[in-house]
């Protein structure tokens, strides 16, 4: 059961990250659009611009669970890398126990700060931009959410590598 849940929390975590990959062409379109009706025809729109960043951040809040789940994160190995296999899943278990912690108190969080930009029906404050800016900072909680359950899906994996139920992490051959 624990291997499923691992499993099932980490499908939908690299459902939503190939979602969040294919907002990477939207956005690429987006600004193609600007430039060249900026510079070809002189049209231009705040709100357009402001859609840019939009994109980006949601698409960089989305896509941070997904870089954990496909391995594409930064590990300083000064010592990690001469540590044998099952010292490794014990680092990597506690490491991700953390994630967990904290990546839930960040969502949790970001809660008030929506609700104080929906209170106030928060917009841009530049002439012709986007309104409705809480839409944007939903993003934020239910992005940390994600995070957490990628966070929750690796430690039901190490839970299972240091319990036998999966093979522990390779060492390094050199």
């Amino acid at each position: 059961m624990i291997s499923r849940i691992s499993d099932g929390a980490s499908c939908t975590v690299r459902i939503v990250g190939h979602i969040a990959a294919w907002s990477g062409l939207a956005l690429v379109l987006l600004v193609a659009f600007n430039v060249l009706a900026r510079y070809l025809f002189g049209y231009g729109t705040v709100a357009l611009q402001e859609m840019e960043w939009h994109l980006m951040a949601v698409t960089a809040l989305f896509g941070m669970s997904y870089g954990l789940n496909q391995g594409g994160e930064v590990r300083v190995d000064v010592l990690y890398s001469g540590f044998r296999p099952r010292t490794k899943a014990i680092v990597d278990l506690i490491a991700h126990i953390g994630l967990l912690a904290v990546s839930l108190i960040i969502a949790y969080l970001c809660i008030a700060y929506v609700q104080a930009s929906y209170s106030i029906n928060e917009g841009s404050p530049d002439p012709g931009g986007l309104g409705y800016r809480y839409v944007l900072k939903a993003a934020l909680p239910i992005a940390f959410a994600l995070l957490s359950i990628q966070a929750l899906a690796m430690v039901l994996h190490g839970i299972l590598q240091l319990t036998g139920q999966r093979p522990l992490p390779e060492t390094d051959p050199e």
